[in-house]
Parts: structure tokens; sequence; C-alpha cells
């Protein structure tokens, strides 16, 4: 796709009807008022021959637009092409939105896909509108914006935080993308709060809450079932549907609190350098998948708007059983079918593809929880933590440990078949080497390659990471027991998916959770009929 690829009919349809489905996939911009909005802006829609569309905010300001006060196109979610595309453009975006850029500079992102300055610099312009620096800047004007509306944070900190140079170039940023300076930004934020009885700007640095805006539907339940069933005591937490742990940040780490509201995920972040505010939001971003279009992949997956599967129990043991990961299905798979019932596909609107925090994280833990149930390996990895986790100050007390200290120390600590702890000494070898990279700038194919040359991972765990790790939308998990039995309950046929392209992640997630839910729906069944037959006896 290039600056030029948009259909002008359909944008502007869009932008007509003020549809939000297409709020972070494009923006407007308007000839007359030298402002950009998102296609949802309440404003009167402009005439055709006032408006053009470009595909970032970077391409709108580096054509001397500056941003609706009104709708903030900023805030929208992000586009969900990153995602789908795999091209140069699409995964510098990703590497940019972590902040790669701030911390290194153009050559970092460069160096880190492979490419020259020049020959970076060219396609993103041709593709995105916009060069590298351009695109950064308009990231870090988002973030300046986020911490002058939320935060009392002084001016000359927020500039240095957001990642500007001086406070000249964030004065300077603000002016012309807003057309305010940022103490009239943080005095109107001020007065909307207080007309609208919202919360008082927090006067902590460091702290931070946040609504998190995603497109509808969301299925809250799976992933609430996702984080739920799979945390790790010592660095994270389930408790009173809200979701607590500590991460990793390029300049030390955060502690963040995500709960599910009914238009917004609310993150309550505690950041130990506010420089990471960025990238930590993004990394959220991309744990739940709220870049997707949902409506787009249901479409495609033929999913009916009143269709619904509920979620899986969450307090049911039995659902959380997991398949071999790496290794293929165990040898009673066939039996394990056969059992099922067939039913026609019924999938749940809005499911997501849950992303990670952190990659070498997400590599470690799936390779220490390979043949064993989810339960279990949260117990493995429990261990792991309290044993060679940083400490840190906070409601929860532990980070996962680094590759390093795991390839130091791991053999101390973990347990199980001697060949896993050696596998995953050698993973944790390889990261902390920098023999293995792992992050959003990869290809699937070179990610795949390279996970598959390690000791002890096979096709699953390469699908599985390869899936979160990128935000793929289109891997099927066709060796994993709980998803062939998610096939056989709805009636799909793994060896013919050519249809469900290229959303099968998606595809992979529904049939997950429709096992999962057979499973729960069995065992319920069950003890109604054991207590029948208690109280007729």
């Amino acid at each position: 796709m290039t600056i030029t690829a948009f259909d002008f009919d359909l944008c502007y349809r869009a932008v007509s009807t003020k549809d939000s489905r297409f709020d972070g996939q494009f923006f407007t911009a308007v000839r007359t008022t030298g402002i950009y909005c998102r296609p949802s802006c309440p404003a009167i829609t402009p005439k055709r021959a006032n408006v053009s569309f470009l595909p970032t905010a970077a391409a709108a300001q580096q054509a001397g637009y500056r941003a609706c006060r009104r709708c903030l196109p900023d805030a929208a979610p992000g586009s969900p092409l990153w995602n789908t595309r795999a091209d140069l453009a699409a995964r510098a975006m990703r590497l940019i939105g972590d902040g790669v850029i701030e911390r290194g500079g153009v050559p970092a992102l460069a160096a880190t896909l492979g490419y020259s300055q020049r020959q970076l610099t060219r396609v993103l312009t041709t593709e995105l509108g916009a060069g590298p620096l351009a695109l950064a800047r308009a990231h870090r004007a988002h973030t300046a914006r986020l911490l002058i509306q939320t935060t009392a944070m002084p001016m000359s900190d927020i500039a240095f935080a957001a990642g500007f140079a001086s406070i000249r170039q964030f004065n300077d940023t603000v002016r012309e993308v807003f057309a305010v300076s940022p103490t009239t930004m943080r005095a109107e934020a001020h007065r909307v709060k207080s007309g609208s009885n919202g919360r008082p700007v927090p006067a902590v640095n460091g702290t931070l809450s946040l609504r998190l805006p995603y497109r509808e539907p969301l299925d809250k339940a799976w992933l609430e079932w996702f984080l739920s069933s799979h945390v790790a005591p010592g660095m994270e937490l389930w408790e009173n549907r809200v979701y607590t742990r500590n991460l990793r940040t390029p300049h030390g780490h955060a502690t963040t609190r995500l709960s599910f509201q009914r238009d917004h995920v609310r993150a309550e972040l505690a950041l130990h350098d506010m420089r990471d505010l960025a990238p930590t939001v993004a990394r959220l971003r991309h744990l739940l998948d709220l870049d997707a279009d949902p409506i787009g992949i249901d479409e495609a997956l033929g999913v009916a708007p009143g269709q619904r599967v509920s979620a899986p129990e969450l307090t049911d043991p039995d659902t959380t059983r997991l398949p071999d990961a790496g290794a293929g299905s165990p040898p009673d798979a066939e039996t394990a079918l056969d059992s099922v019932d067939v039913r026609r596909p019924v999938f749940s609107p809005g499911i997501r593809v849950p992303g990670c925090l952190d990659g070498p994280e997400l590599l470690l833990r799936t390779m220490i929880g390979q043949q064993i149930s989810v339960s279990a390996a949260a117990t493995h990895t429990a261990r792991l933590v309290e044993a060679l986790g940083e400490r840190v100050e906070g409601p929860i007390p532990l980070l996962f440990p680094t590759p390093t200290v795991i390839a130091e120390r791991g053999a101390e600590v973990l347990t199980g078949p001697t060949r896993r702890i050696r596998s995953i000494i050698g993973a944790a070898e390889a990261l902390a080497s920098g023999d293995l990279a792992l992050h959003q700038g990869r290809t699937s194919a070179d990610l795949r390659r390279d996970l598959l040359a390690l000791d002890g991972v096979g096709p699953w765990t390469a699908d599985y990471v390869t899936m979160r790790l990128l935000a793929d939308p289109d891997v099927l998990l066709n060796t994993d027991l709980v998803v062939r039995q998610g096939a056989a309950v709805l009636g799909i046929d793994l060896t013919d998916t050519a249809r469900w392209a290229p959303w099968r992640s998606y595809l992979s997630m529904h049939l997950w959770k429709a096992a999962l839910t057979d499973r729960a729906d069995r065992s319920k069944a069950a003890k109604s009929t054991s207590s029948k037959a208690s109280a007729e006896a």
C-alpha cells in the first residue's frame, strides 16, 4: 500500500457515517481548516473537494495539518495494518511504537531491520507519507499529550520523558500538532475534568491511569480467562477481575494493573522511568491485541454478531490443560478427538489473539510449559521467579529473571526432564549472547526458522511464539491437541483451512475456546449427574 492507495469513496463514506471502526486506519485531512481528524469526528462532514486521506498522523503533520482538538485523532486505536502486513513499513511502525528511535535514533531502527537509513527513509516516505523521524515525532507528540493531560509533572520533565531533545523542541511540536501551548492544553484538560466530575489529575510522578481504547466488539471473557489461567505468582496477580504484573521496560521496570471496562481497558501504570510510557502502552496494547479490526476479522470467519460461546470456567482446573508444546499430539489424541460431539461452528464476536510484553520471557515460559498443564507451568515459572527474579518495590515483588541469569543459574532451579532443562538453558544462552533476537521487527519466516534451530523447540512452540510475539494473524496451531479437539467439536477440517486465511490465528483461538468450553460443560454435566445419583441413593 502507498499513500495514494486509499479508496476515496470508501474513506469518504466512512467519514460521512462517522464509522468509528476506521479510526486509526486512516486520517482525514481538511484543506479549508488545516486540521486532520479521525473518521468518526463529530464535526460537520467536510465537502468531498476539501478532504484527502492519509495513512498516518505523521503524514498529516508532515503536510502541515494540525490535530483536531475535538476528536483527538492520536487517541484512536492503532492501525491493524501494522500487524496484518509483514512488509518493511509495518515492521518499522511496530518498532517505532516501541521507542527504538527515541533510544537509538534512526541508525538503530535501520540496523534492527537490516536496511540502510537511506533505503528505510525512502520506503517509509513512499508507503506512509513520512520518514522515520516524522513518524517518531508523531509518537512523541501523543506521549506528550498524555502526560500533559493526565499528570502534574513539570513541563520540562514531560519534554524529556516524551523523548524530545530539548524543551524548545517540545514546545514547538505541541504547538504545531495541537495548535495550543502545553500550558493551555493542561488548563483545558483540567476544565474538562472538573466539568465532568472526572478524576483529579494525579500528583505523583511515575503513576498514571490511562484509558486504552479498542474497536468493538471485544470478547473480554476470553482475555480474562487467558490472563488469569497463565498467572505466575510472584510476578503476576489475578484478583477481583484485575490483572496486575511487573514487566521490564527499556529504562527499568513498571507495574501495571489492567481491568476491562465497557468501552476501554483501564491501565494503571507505575513507571520507574517516565521515558518508558510510550513503549509500555504499546506493549500493553499488543498483549491484549487492542489494535485489531474485529468486525473485519469476524466477517471473514463468518461470525454472526449475535453468536456467543461462553468463556471456560476460570475456577475449573480441567479447562486449563494445554497440549504438548512442540512435539505434536500425545498418543491418546485420536481417542480424545473421537469422544467429542460435532456441532455447527459457533464463534464469539471480537475474540483476540493475546500478544506478549517481553519476547524472551514468552519463549522461556513457553518452553517451561512444554508437555505439562498450564497450572503446572505456572507453578514451575513461579518457582523460577522466586529463586532468580529481580526484587522490586510495589504490590508485586518480582520481575521475571533475565536470560543471562537463567543461563547462569537456571539449572539450579529448573526441574523436569533433563533434555527440557538443557533446552531452556540453551535458549537463554542464545538470547543472552544476542544470537537469537526476539523483537517485533522480524518477519515470521525468519523468526520461525531461528526458533526451530534451537534444541527442544518444535513446530508448535515456534508457531505459538511467532503468533504471539509478532501478532501474526495467520498462524494455524494445527498440531495443538486442544485446537484439534475444538475443530472436532465444531466440525472443522484442519486440513482445509485456506478459506480462513489470513485470520487463522483467530481461528485457533476460537477452536481453543470451543474445546475448553466443551470440557467445562462436560465437567458440569458429570458433576450434576453424580450429585443426582448421590441424592437418589
